[in-house]
Formats: structure tokens, sequence, C-alpha cells
């Protein structure tokens, strides 16, 4: 979920990964990973990329719930079942 939202503002912001690292100073494979969903980022890391991507981090934090929101509430129907 994280992952899907990094990379959807990133390419919003029209930086590669490459550029997104260099400007939070973290390494490009880490974007990948983070991406991905292999990796979560510490608070630390998630604040350099907010502010890379020029967004505050509440705002990316926000777009995270609202997709996370919509799987969520599929899991809560089917567990009402």
């Amino acid at each position: 979920m994280l992952g899907k939202e990094l990379k959807k503002a990133r390419e919003e912001a029209g930086l590669s990964q490459e550029k997104l690292g260099f400007e939070a100073e973290i390494d490009r494979s880490y974007v990948s990973l983070l991406e991905n969903d292999h990796k979560s980022p510490t608070l630390d890391v998630l604040f350099r990329i907010c502010d890379a991507l020029k967004i505050p981090a509440s705002e990316f934090i926000a777009r995270v719930e609202k997709t996370r929101g919509a799987k969520g509430a599929g899991r809560a129907a089917k567990q009402r079942r």
C-alpha cells in the first residue's frame, strides 16, 4: 500500500528513483524496495522522502490510509459474514 502511493507520488513529482534517492539521501535500490513493499521506511526516512517530493508527510500518510481503508473495508465485510 505504501509502496504504490510512493511510486505514484514520485511519478507525479516527475522524479526518477535515482533522483528521489539523491534528494532524500537514500539509495536508489532502497527506493525500489519501498515501492515494491519489500521494506518499510523509518519515520526519518519517510519525512526525507516527503520533503524531496515536496508534499507534507501528513498528506502522504492520508493517501496511504485512503488506499488501506478501501482494502480494509472489503476485509471487514468478509469478517462480518
